[in-house]
């Protein structure tokens, strides 16, 4: 007898299951250059800091007042375009898990497997976690060399996209 269960659910078949995602890993040149234009940002934004804290050292007057004076313009500057860079890359990796220098070398940052990586996986395992061991003492300044020289084994991942089980590949 060949009835069909009728308490059975609905059957369905799905394309896409089991489907190997192709993606291109990103050169190392430019991840390197993202990186560069991320630091040159990070730099742009202390600017108002350094350049008071620069002519406080310059002044041969009353150092405190005028770091007092200075620094509070400059502290404020620096806080309002701090929180702004901080604002605008928290939604560029949660929409496109990019940085603003990823996104502007067309490069992505997603799983190992070329899925989609979160927010949450870029920020406590790529970053967080990675800090940690930068941390140790005496063995601590070598990690971030070590982390860096990982890039040139065949998948192309530093050590905080092993941690992190994730790849930056093209956009």
């Amino acid at each position: 007898m060949n009835a069909s269960n009728p308490y059975a659910p609905p059957a369905a078949t799905v394309s896409d299951v089991g489907a190997d995602i192709t993606v291109e890993v990103a050169g190392r040149g430019s991840r390197l250059l993202a990186a560069f234009i991320d630091g040159l940002l990070s730099l742009v934004v202390a600017v108002p800091i350094l350049m008071a804290v620069g002519a406080n050292w310059m002044m041969w007057t009353d150092p405190s007042a005028i770091l007092a004076a200075v620094m509070g313009v400059a502290g404020f500057i620096s806080l309002v375009l701090w929180l702004a860079l901080i604002v605008v890359t928290i939604y560029l990796v949660a929409k496109n898990s990019q940085t603003i220098g990823k996104k502007l070398v067309g490069i992505k940052v997603a799983r190992s497997d070329g899925s989609r990586a979160t927010l949450g996986r870029i920020f406590w395992l790529r970053n967080v976690v990675n800090v940690i061991p930068g941390m140790i003492p005496l063995i601590g300044g070598f990690y971030p060399l070590a982390d860096h020289l990982w890039i040139f084994g065949e998948k192309r991942q530093c050590l905080h996209d092993k941690i992190a089980d994730t790849i930056v590949i093209r956009a």
